[in-house]
């Protein structure tokens, strides 16, 4: 990957926090036929103990087998994300039918083209972030009730934080109507980018001043293992499922 300027470095890590089981699901793919590809997928699930962990496990394997089937060279990143997302939600729907559940799901998620594009989708509230050295640039905005609040002017970012509501979704995987989805291209990563894909059991406890300081003074290893024991600290023993991932764009040597 010379010609690109970086080589990626990456990792992944999730815990089951204070939770009495994991609901989370947290996947870093290499495209098996394309160097340089990858695709990044965080799905939270909820509804009841089996219930979520069914949505997580199925939004992984549609992702799986699509982007498996992905050839980066002639089809359209962003078109194989929205086809993860609605086939995902139909087949959440049809497990919903089959069983006593209401399976549903978060999902964000990234692919890194060989070129050096990148492509996000999320639904719901797990987060993506975009860095560049310790400098925020971009990070998706939740389909939550909390940030249709900030929206209309009613509360703050600061006052969002610590919301009691913060885990009303507006939208997501597996439900009646369509999910609320929303999508972003980067054009050209570049050498000093990094980017974070979380579940809210994360992302809910830093600043993007505290994310941009972790991702750029330590490795993308020690990134995710530093911010998990961190958010677990700050739980104070009423921790969420946690996943991450942390992918970065070294300089080459």
């Amino acid at each position: 990957m010379a010609k690109t300027g970086y080589r990626l470095t990456a990792s992944t890590g999730i815990h089951r926090g204070d939770r009495e089981y994991q609901q989370d699901q947290v996947a870093l793919i290499q495209h098996p036929r394309s160097n340089g590809c990858i695709l990044a997928v965080v799905a939270d699930g909820m509804g009841g103990r089996s219930g979520g962990r069914k949505a997580s496990d199925q939004v992984m394997m549609t992702a799986r087998q699509l982007f498996e089937r992905y050839d980066p060279a002639t089809e359209d990143a962003a078109a194989v994300l929205a086809q993860i997302i609605q086939e995902a939600h139909l087949v959440i729907k049809l497990t919903a039918m089959s069983a006593e559940q209401e399976p549903h799901s978060t999902l964000a998620a990234f692919i890194i083209n060989p070129g050096g594009d990148c492509h996000w989708v999320h639904t719901g509230d797990s987060r993506i972030y975009h860095y560049h050295g310790n400098r925020f640039i971009k990070r998706t905005t939740d389909h939550s009730y909390v940030q249709a609040l900030v929206d209309k002017g009613e509360i703050t970012e600061a006052q969002a934080a610590v919301h009691p509501q913060s885990n009303i979704l507006m939208g997501c995987l597996g439900t009646e109507s369509d999910p609320p989805v929303e999508r972003h291209c980067i054009n050209k990563l570049r050498a000093g980018d990094a980017l974070m894909l979380c579940s809210d059991g994360v992302w809910h406890y830093f600043s993007n001043d505290e994310i941009g300081s972790v991702l750029s003074t330590l490795s993308a290893r020690e990134a995710t293992e530093f911010l998990i024991e961190k958010a677990r600290n700050r739980a104070r023993g009423g921790g969420d499922n946690l996943s991450i991932v942390v992918v970065k764009l070294e300089p080459l040597e």
